[in-house]
């Protein structure tokens, strides 16, 4: 063997996990689902919102939530299926209620992001890719979180926690543990995976103006640029002069067609002028005249 075999982090295959039928999908959240369909011009558009929103009721894209999207949107399950597996944001298996992400990528990674995500993982009792027997928490290595001025970052239901470190991460989980209030750094009260399973899937949960969007470090150049004055190059736009309207050209008529000329009649070919026959093998050629003898010059001396 190679050395470089293909590895997953299933038991038998990166599939979706057909063995688990059981689902929470009624008829009320099939409503749901043909309504974010509604909202795109093409409705195969609305297949990654939708599977976001399967995972908001079952906690993981289930086989039942494969099929109804199949059917609404008038596609087989094996496309459906394609992108379900193809995206880590879609899970194969049950979540937790609380997801927890590690970004072990650059500069997180060194700014400690290894040694946070090992925190994590003793402290909760499982490794990435697992989920804890109560349900409450799972745990997934992330690749880059976008947010390298924050480092390392930690992610609670996809929501940023912002320079963290092994401690702080202890305390956070005790925190969401034991149900106390937890805030993101940049961004609302975390609340579960599924809520925001729902706002990924286009529903609206009233908090988008909750907490900060932008924290110092993103700001700091900003504010280095209000201190000294500087100003980005202005846009000046090209001054385009008033063109005259020209008017159109009147319509020539037509000139008409002229008359078909008729065709020369094609001239009648010349008969053949006859050929002499040639003389019967038993005939005598007649003789050709006898030569002029030459007269000599004689010269006067």
């Amino acid at each position: 063997m190679s050395g470089h075999d293909f590895e997953s982090h299933f038991e038998s295959t990166g599939s979706i996990d057909t063995t688990d039928d059981s689902t929470m999908i009624d008829k009320a959240a099939i409503d749901q689902l043909a309504a974010i369909a509604d909202r795109y011009p093409r409705k195969r558009s609305a297949l990654m919102p939708m599977l976001h929103f399967v995972q908001s009721v079952d906690g993981r894209v289930s086989p039942r939530g494969v099929t109804v999207i199949a059917e609404i949107l008038g596609i087989t399950e094996a496309q459906v299926s394609g992108v379900a597996t193809f995206y880590t944001m879609y899970k194969r298996r049950p979540a937790g209620k609380h997801h927890i992400g590690v970004c072990t990528t650059a500069l997180c990674a060194v700014m400690g992001g290894d040694a946070l995500l090992d925190t994590v993982a003793q402290t909760l009792g499982i490794a990435e890719g697992e989920t804890t027997e109560d349900g409450q928490f799972s745990l997934e290595r992330i690749e880059c979180n976008a947010a390298c001025d924050f480092a390392p970052i930690m992610m609670v239901n996809w929501e940023f926690m912002d320079n963290m470190t092994p401690d702080k991460a202890t305390k956070l989980l005790d925190d969401l543990a034991a149900g106390r209030e937890v805030h993101s750094t940049r961004g609302p009260a975390i609340t579960s995976w599924a809520d925001t399973e729902r706002v990924l899937a286009g529903l609206n949960d009233g908090r988008a103006d909750e907490g900060p969007s932008a924290g110092t470090p993103s700001l700091e150049g900003v504010r280095l640029a209000q201190h000294k004055g500087w100003t980005g190059v202005p846009r000046v736009m090209p001054v385009v002069p008033d063109r005259p309207v020209v008017p159109e050209p009147e319509a020539v008529p037509a000139e008409p067609e002229p008359a078909p000329v008729p065709a020369e009649p094609e001239p009648v070919p010349a008969e053949p002028e006859p050929v002499p026959a040639e003389p019967a093998e038993s005939e005598t050629p007649a003789a050709a005249p006898a030569a002029r003898p030459r007269q000599r010059r004689r010269i006067k001396k």
